[in-house]
């Protein structure tokens, strides 16, 4: 199951609206020296095909009494493609390893009952809590409405992003953006604040060699539509997917624009919300529209903003050895904090070097 688990991060960012999930075939697992893995696979960009197929098909179906781990329960409910529960009865396989339950309500524990009802064992729970916390995204979309959302931040010792001027290329090392790059692959969308489109005209593309593809949707948070038609977002918009969430009415020329550039432009006109756009809103938007798995990159309002509303699930900060001092652009702005017992706190996870920096997970 742990190989399994490893082949379903390889579609993370890329198979939503589906999770990623992984499956792999064996034949005569119970024989010593005998064992033999037949088939592997990993939920497809775009969620299809799914993984079982895919490890069916590698297989040429040639699966007669073959046992298979699968990281999420299988599906049962007819969608684009026919249930994956079908083809693995047709196929032979006497045995289903199953990580963990499927949260949508369409398949949790129907999939499972029909392999049972089809005369094949099913042993459940192996790495269940390894399988939920890959497809933490997922799971959040189905139960709570909102993907998961990673910060990620560049900082110095002590902890700021910028000097007083903005100036922040580069804080850290080579090795630490490269990181930041799969970082980006690794995720289904990456969110910036207008202002740091402004200011650094990113691209937030994934930048490694062969990886370009592998780039996540571009979102931007602008109350005002004040993104320049000029930036790289909005040039290479039908190239590499760039959304933006405003508070501008639908109606409005620039809304018009945007959309004729090939921007897909999300109007909150009819919040209540006049001088911010409402992230809890945004989230449940994403989340309908598929999203699973956020990245904010910046700036320090919107990141403040994202802890402010407690939308922070991981925290991944690229430490450097540089030191700015008191006049420098902190990662959080004012958080309203006036006691200690009141700070947001998170549980580091893991830490480790990056070149010359240090890269450490927190998660909540």
């Amino acid at each position: 199951m742990l190989a399994a688990l490893e082949l379903a991060k390889r579609g993370l960012g890329n198979a939503w609206p589906n999770p990623s999930v992984g499956c792999i075939l064996v034949k005569n697992f119970t024989k010593k020296n005998k064992s033999e893995i037949i088939g592997r696979g990993w939920t497809q960009p775009g969620g299809r095909p799914h993984a079982e197929i895919v490890a069916l098909k590698q297989a040429n179906y040639k699966t007669l009494n073959a046992i298979a781990f699968v990281t999420l329960e299988p599906c049962c409910h007819i969608g684009k493609t026919s249930p994956c529960i079908k083809e693995i009865i047709r196929s032979g396989i006497s045995k289903v390893v199953v990580a963990c339950r499927d949260p949508d309500p369409r398949v949790s524990g129907r999939g499972l009952l029909q392999l049972k009802n089809a005369g094949i064992e099913v042993v459940y729970g192996v790495c269940k809590k390894e399988a939920e916390k890959l497809n933490e995204g997922f799971f959040k979309k189905i139960k709570i409405g909102r993907p998961m959302v990673t910060v990620k931040v560049a900082t110095t010792i002590d902890g700021c992003i910028a000097t007083r001027s903005g100036d922040s290329k580069w804080i850290t090392g080579d090795l630490s953006r490269q990181q930041g790059h799969l970082l980006r692959a690794k995720h289904d969308a990456v969110l910036v604040g207008v202002g740091t489109v402004i200011k650094d005209d990113p691209s937030l593309t994934c930048r490694l060699p062969g990886m370009k593809k592998f780039s996540p949707i571009r979102i931007i948070i602008d109350t005002a539509l004040r993104t320049p038609l000029s930036s790289q977002l909005v040039r290479t918009s039908r190239s590499y997917p760039t959304w933006i969430f405003t508070n501008k009415i639908e109606t409005s020329s620039r809304v018009k624009i945007f959309r004729k550039n090939g921007v897909h432009v999300i109007s909150l006109a009819n919040q209540k919300t006049k001088n911010k756009v409402p992230l809890r809103t945004v989230m449940k938007k994403l989340a309908q529209e598929g999203i699973t798995r956020v990245l904010v990159e910046g700036g320090s309002k919107v990141i403040t903003s994202f802890m402010r509303e407690q939308l922070v699930d991981h925290l991944v900060l690229f430490r450097s050895t540089k030191i700015i001092g008191s006049n420098g652009l902190t990662v959080a702005g004012n958080l309203k904090i006036e006691r200690l017992l009141n700070a947001i706190s998170f549980n580091r996870t893991s830490i480790r070097e990056s070149g010359e920096d240090v890269v450490e997970s927190y998660e909540r």
